[in-house]
């Protein structure tokens, strides 16, 4: 029996994808106009041979967003020595400028002074809402000359901290199949921007959403931006019944439990105590996971609450229950630096310190120095450096400073294997800093420096002779490894009271 051809067709037409049901392609026009590259020329720095460095080149993207203001990731700009900017996906290039820059909320804004680079641009709008479950999503960039769009999959929104930086805020996940994004490509939905990738993992991107872009740029614009705060004081769920019977919270497990009030370096008095439970956050109530619910995104971690609109020296409220009853608490939000973490998490626009006597190289501790182990630099770094990472810097030890190697002299003998060390005392004097280092070194004991290490197991105390034939050896090797200077010291960090 023969099939009717017109029950073929309509087999045929219902076995076909529905184009309708399909998300919409952004038509690359609608973005020729907002959509830019930018190219960065930067000073790149090796810590492990600090006097040495080299040029590098980074691309990225940008977006228009206001008179003469390009929108981009910090990424990539600490250091530069040259920024240029391209419209139309290629052509001419123009010398652009940073004009602003957070790294901690890892954004930053350009400008071009060229009048007639301006001329046939477009800000993007940036007054999109949070996408939702569902929604149809479209990654674009520049790529060989042509406005590449792909679409991108919601996946959900949470809390992390942000690239290259400590500090907390909501951030966006988005399941892709573009490759090599993550340098400021605009997320867009219904022609709005909902926000821009900062890095990718396989399909995974990561997302700066636009309403912290937002309410980044509008307190910058303002003159009130003074920088991101955090929560300075470490919790826990409040998960285990018998602990909260012990703090005599009855009813329901409820908050997170603060476990540990580091000393703060602005001097505040602190308002939070260990074993006080935090019930309540702005209003918004804590579960006994440490979450709270978002009006914007629903459930997030509580972290989020120091950096949604707010920002450092404003006041947070909080209902806590201490000693059995519930309490009102004002916690102010302290400011966040590099330099509040013992190991400094990044060290931006400056080479890296370091001081040269007699071939023994002493470096501050920071995150760039131990990432020179690789791409599994925190399983393969010395596990004794790395302890260090989740420490505060306080007033008396606001860093740290390291042998970090030694460079082969006949006056150095017996000590070339040694490398990676925490100094702790130099000539009998504490040091926290190089510049206590340098003052150190001016005091020998009897002719000779003594240089004393935290305990370890391998190695306690170095003695070296002080005086002509020190600094004769440190004249021989700056001229044998082709070292201009034998002391680098650029920091701010504040010496131990």
């Amino acid at each position: 029996m023969k099939q009717c051809p017109l029950f073929t067709l309509l087999v045929l037409i219902a076995t076909l994808p529905s184009f309708a049901e399909s998300p919409p392609i952004i038509a690359p026009s609608a973005w020729e106009k907002s959509v830019l590259r930018i190219e960065v020329a930067r000073k790149a720095y090796d810590y492990y041979q600090p006097w040495n460095r080299r040029n590098d080149r980074a691309m990225k993207t940008g977006i228009v967003v206001g008179e003469r203001q390009i929108l981009a990731t910090a990424q990539d700009l600490s250091d530069q020595t040259l920024v240029r900017v391209q419209k139309n996906g290629r052509g001419k290039w123009t010398t652009a400028r940073v004009e602003w820059i957070d790294y901690h909320a890892n954004l930053a804004l350009l400008t071009a002074e060229d009048a007639a680079f301006w001329s046939d641009l477009r800000p993007a709008n940036l007054s999109g809402k949070p996408p939702g479950e569902g929604a149809q999503l479209q990654i674009v960039r520049w790529r060989e000359g042509k406005l590449e769009n792909r679409q991108a999959e919601f996946t959900q929104f949470t809390v992390r901290e942000s690239e290259g930086s400590a500090i907390n805020h909501v951030q966006m996940e988005l399941d892709s199949e573009i490759h090599d994004a993550g340098s400021g490509e605009p997320v867009v939905a219904d022609l709005r921007i909902a926000g821009i990738t900062f890095s990718q993992r396989g399909r995974a991107c990561r997302v700066i959403p636009v309403s912290f872009i937002r309410s980044v740029l509008e307190a910058h614009k303002s003159g009130n931006q003074r920088g991101l705060g955090y929560f300075h004081f470490y919790w826990q769920p409040a998960e285990n019944p018998a602990s909260l019977a012990q703090l005599q919270l009855i009813g329901e497990p409820r908050g997170v439990l603060v476990i540990d009030v580091p000393e703060r370096l602005d001097g505040s008095a602190p308002v939070l105590k260990p074993h006080d439970i935090i019930l309540q956050i702005d209003g918004f109530d804590v579960d006994m996971q440490g979450d709270y619910t978002d009006p914007e995104f629903g459930p997030l971690t509580l972290e989020n609450l120091s950096t949604r609109g707010k920002w450092a020296g404003d006041d947070v409220k909080m209902k806590i229950w201490r000693d059995g009853k519930p309490l009102d608490v004002t916690y102010r939000l302290p400011g966040y630096d590099f330099q509040n973490s013992l190991v400094p998490i990044a060290v931006r626009d400056q080479p890296p310190d370091y001081l040269i006597v007699g071939g023994l190289v002493f470096q501050p501790l920071t995150t760039p120095y131990l990432q020179r182990w690789g791409a599994e630099w925190e399983r393969t770094a010395p596990f004794r450096l790395n302890y260090y990472r989740s420490d505060e810097a306080t007033k008396t030890k606001p860093s740290l400073v390291i042998l970090s190697q030694v460079l082969p002299d006949k006056f150095n003998i017996g000590y070339q294997e040694y490398r990676s060390f925490v100094v702790n005392q130099v000539n009998g004097q504490r040091v926290t800093s190089l510049t206590e280092l340098q003052a150190a070194l001016k005091q020998p004991k009897d002719s000779f420096h003594v240089i004393d290490f935290v305990p370890n197991e391998s190695l306690q105390r170095i003695v070296l002779a002080a005086g002509e034939a020190e600094r004769q050896a440190t004249q021989r090797i700056l001229q044998r490894f082709g070292i201009t200077d034998a002391v680098q010291i650029t920091s701010k960090t504040v010496a131990a009271k």
